[in-house]
């Protein structure tokens, strides 16, 4: 090789790995880690907010009824179908009601026995009260005969003896008629208490409603209180609405709402705010609402799924923001605001917020500032930006 190729080929890998020394610090400026961070940015915008609280809820009957027996039994028959709209008081179901019949029929032997026994004690007070009046009578003749010396005292003894008999008799007669009267009363109870028992085996509808579900057909076995029918009232349908506690602020009675059914996804409903639960979920961290329709839908079935939107007053004029631009650092709410092509944080305090992504900023933020809603890694103070319109092209249209 002469010394002229050296030459050239020396010039040639000098040039080469300038090139190359090029390309990796364009590379590093442009796309590697000494690049600026793309991001897109906003001024805040002065404006009002329509708050709204959104939640997801089922359909569920404020009246519901669970009719069973009130003792262990077997259901002799099922009168009803799910469906079926019945009147308060029909009958709905029957248990078997095993010996109460036969019960009913020996105690209503009973009572007449007692009756009998009734009547048969008050001849004998009868009776001991007119043995009674003849003793007396006796005695007072007696008396006066001794006051004359006309019979012997051991005889005038004998008459006051017989009416002290006949005084004892008619206590114990009375006794007697007494403790009938008691035995009756007794038998009169049982007897009511029997007439109840076998009331009960039939189950009768207590309100208006609908049947929702035969729990157990004729032949089953069910213990006290299973309900064998259930109930619901049409008319008292509303949605349970569940909402997140951290957004549940302004959640009050009376707030009008949206509903939109899964089986209606196109035909908004309107309601409102009928209860607010007391109790709140601790597990999943919501608190729940009763949101009543203004007219129930034709149709509606119990456990559909809904979703509801409550409509707060709206906001006094603050400066807006869109809630993407806004996260946390160690706690505090914050933004990061471009100063002189440099992202710095910047804390704010926040007011309420939209459904459709907009949250008030109450101080920290002036309308000049320009605030990063989107950045393409996690940005740090003092790093370099680059304001670009979108972090993504759209994609080309065919």
């Amino acid at each position: 090789m002469t010394p002229q190729q050296t030459l050239l080929r020396r010039v040639a890998l000098g040039a080469a790995a300038l090139l190359l020394i090029g390309a990796v610090a364009y590379v590093s400026l442009r796309t590697g880690p000494l690049a600026p961070i793309k991001v897109t940015v906003t001024q805040p915008k002065e404006g009002s907010l329509s708050p709204a609280i959104f939640g997801i809820g089922t359909v569920e009957a404020q009246r519901a009824w669970l009719v069973g027996p009130t003792t262990a039994g077997r259901v002799l028959s099922v009168k009803v179908d799910v469906g079926e709209r019945v009147k308060a008081g029909q009958l709905l179901a029957e248990m078997d009601p095993v010996d109460l019949d036969e019960r009913l029929a020996a105690l209503d032997a009973s009572l007449a026995r007692a009756g009998s026994t009734q009547a048969s004690v008050s001849a004998q007070v009868s009776d001991a009260s007119a043995r009674r009046a003849l003793a007396a009578a006796n005695t007072q003749r007696n008396q006066d005969l001794a006051r004359q010396n006309f019979i012997s005292t051991g005889a005038l003894e004998a008459k006051l003896q017989e009416q002290a008999s006949a005084d004892a008799a008619l206590q114990a007669a009375q006794a007697n008629l007494t403790g009938a009267g008691q035995d009756l009363q007794r038998l009169k109870a049982e007897r009511a208490a029997l007439v109840q028992q076998r009331g009960n085996v039939r189950l009768l509808a207590p309100a208006d409603a609908v049947v929702t579900s035969r729990e157990f057909e004729a032949g089953s076995t069910v213990v006290a209180g299973q309900a064998v029918i259930r109930l619901v009232d049409p008319g008292s349908l509303w949605v349970k609405m569940r909402v997140d506690q951290g957004r549940s602020g302004g959640l009050a009675p009376g707030l009008k709402a949206s509903i939109v059914l899964r089986s209606l996804p196109q035909t908004p409903l309107p309601g409102q705010v009928a209860r607010l639960e007391l109790m709140a979920d601790a597990v999943t961290e919501e608190r729940i609402a009763q949101v009543a329709f203004a007219q129930i839908p034709p149709n509606v079935s119990v456990g559909e799924m809904a979703e509801v939107t409550l409509q707060l007053p709206a906001t006094a004029p603050a400066l807006l923001l869109p809630s993407a631009s806004v996260l946390r650092q160690q706690g505090q709410p914050g933004v990061w605001r471009l100063v002189n092509g440099q992202p710095e944080f910047a804390p704010v305090q926040l007011g309420a917020s939209s459904l459709d992504g907009q949250v008030q900023i109450l101080k920290g933020l002036s309308k000049d500032d320009r605030v990063v809603v989107y950045s393409e890694k996690a940005l740090k103070s003092g790093a370099k930006a680059k304001v670009v319109d979108a972090l993504v092209k759209p994609a080309a249209q065919p």
